[in-house]
């Protein structure tokens, strides 16, 4: 019998797509969970819902399974739990209510537009340009791409249409030149490095102008409701605070990235001249070429609303319409086929996972888990009578972390900044609100940096492979730490010296 026992153990562990331990591990944390007392101002299924979150970020890190398949699960276990629903068919209705939301869909067509640039050679030429303009030293490369977000953030309110549909797919190219592939297991030589240099210049550029990214006009909105409308940022305004801590950070964020996440190559002798030679070789630009190259253009002017500036708001499109625009005109042209849409997997895995993690933030926030979590901490600080300077370290430290608990920066505003807001401008004396209130501003961004859900950049850059899950959250705790300390010191100073307080 015993025999049969480890023979049966054996089979299940060459056999069963998941690792043994670490699923043991997140089933012990989600039993854990739900044998725990329901705290206090939340219900039964909120909490459970919880559990099932907390576990699957728990599989995720531990590597249970592949990403795709541990999100699958988190559907089946919403769905069959009923935790959102008092039927089966609300549950699968709330499990699936993500694959709805134009976000996701912006992300997935986002990367098969990103097949174009790779297929007609011309994210190759451009990945050629930028190694010879600045490709003595892969961090030169670096500071290339962190200055084609500066450039591109003014005109781009989407974050995920500028870092992960414009600046992204001539990062892969670049990689792709120095033969730096995930697919090859070379992704180490250059392509970590220049994916995180990639993904660390969104969220900055997204905390420097209004126009950067989606929910700033809504922080906006929230900051002068908080203040009584004695604080209402304009385009000039934010653009002018945030400008001096925000291109510190860039200046360091290449160098920070470099440290923490060395690329193997560090030197790359020879290579302007391999560029200029490659680009010789390539000719001049193909009809294809020229396609996908004006479709690029034709996205960017409508990304950056310029029909609408010249027109009026009825010709406004959402980001998501224009992507799919682009997506259809790259195939009515036969830049790309019908088949190198199916073919690209990294895009429907994205759409499977991020979908989920969509799903569980936003039910979180639909069953009070984010307003229980926000009244309680403001009742704690009341309580604990500490002093202006700690409280207001306190908010925002835990208003930008808490965005590990969301995969929508959008949601995360939308659920939970007022309420810091509000506590802080009871808390704080009247002469500190003004440079409490441009932190928590800039911390909406900044949160960003810290997981590979955090917006929707962040899952078409880990989707493609070139940075681990350990890598991700290890550097991005890092740089969120040091661009809130840089925004702390460095932006009090200059919000003093501009004389805001």
């Amino acid at each position: 019998m015993f025999e049969k026992i480890v023979s049966m153990f054996r089979y299940l562990k060459s056999a069963v797509p998941f690792r043994l331990v670490p699923a043991l591990v997140a089933t012990l944390v989600l039993i854990g969970l739900l044998l725990t007392p329901v705290p206090a101002g939340l219900d039964a299924k909120a909490w459970q819902l919880v559990a099932i979150f907390l576990t699957t970020i728990v599989a995720i890190i531990l590597k249970v399974m592949p990403i795709g398949v541990m999100a699958l699960m988190a559907i089946v276990i919403v769905s069959l739990s009923q935790v959102t629903s008092s039927s089966s068919k609300g549950a699968i209705t709330d499990a699936l209510s993500s694959f709805a939301n134009p976000l996701i869909w912006l992300i997935v067509v986002a990367v098969l537009i990103s097949r174009g640039l790779k297929k007609t050679g011309l994210g190759n030429r451009i990945g050629l340009l930028f190694i010879a303009l600045m490709g003595k030293r892969t961090i030169g490369i670096g500071y290339g791409l962190a200055i084609c977000e500066l450039v591109l953030a003014p005109f781009t309110p989407s974050n995920t249409a500028r870092g992960g549909g414009i600046v992204h797919p001539i990062m892969k190219s670049i990689a792709n030149a120095f033969e730096s592939d995930p697919a090859k297991g070379t992704q180490g030589k250059v392509g970590t490095y220049l994916a995180l240099v990639n993904y660390h210049s969104n969220p900055i550029t997204s905390a420097m102008f209004l126009t950067a990214t989606a929910p700033n006009p809504l922080v906006v909105d929230l900051v002068a409701k908080a203040t009584g409308q004695s604080l209402h940022l304009s385009w000039t305004s934010w653009a002018l605070y945030m400008l001096l801590p925000g291109l510190l950070c860039l200046l360091l964020m290449p160098l920070a990235v470099y440290l923490l996440s060395p690329p193997e190559l560090k030197a790359t002798p020879n290579a302007v001249e391999y560029a200029r030679a490659e680009m010789a070789r390539m000719g001049p630009l193909s009809g294809k070429e020229r396609v996908m190259l004006g479709t690029f253009g034709g996205m960017l002017l409508l990304w950056a609303n310029v029909p609408q500036m010249l027109f009026g708001p009825a010709f406004t499109l959402d980001p998501t319409v224009v992507a799919f625009l682009g997506l259809f005109a790259l195939i009515i042209t036969g830049t790309i086929d019908w088949d190198d849409v199916l073919s690209e997997k990294s895009a429907w895995d994205t759409l499977i996972w991020f979908g989920a993690l969509v799903m569980l933030a936003e039910q979180l926030n639909k069953l009070g888990v984010v307003a229980w979590f926000a009244e309680g901490l403001k009742n704690a600080i009341v309580a604990s009578g500490l002093d202006w300077l700690p409280v207001a370290a306190i908010l925002v430290g835990i208003f930008v972390f808490s965005h590990y608990l969301f995969a929508s920066t959008t949601a995360h505003i939308s659920a939970m900044m007022l309420a810091f807001l509000t506590v802080g401008a009871q808390l704080i004396p009247a002469d500190y609100v003004v440079p409490f209130m441009l932190m928590m501003t800039a911390g909406s961004a900044i949160m960003m940096t810290l997981t590979h859900y955090a917006t929707g950049t962040s899952p078409i850059i880990f989707g493609s492979g070139y940075v681990t899950l350990g890598v991700w959250w290890r550097v991005g705790a890092a740089m969120c730490v040091l661009e809130l300390l840089i925004f702390a010191v460095v932006g009090s100073a200059w919000w003093k010296l501009l004389g805001l307080w």
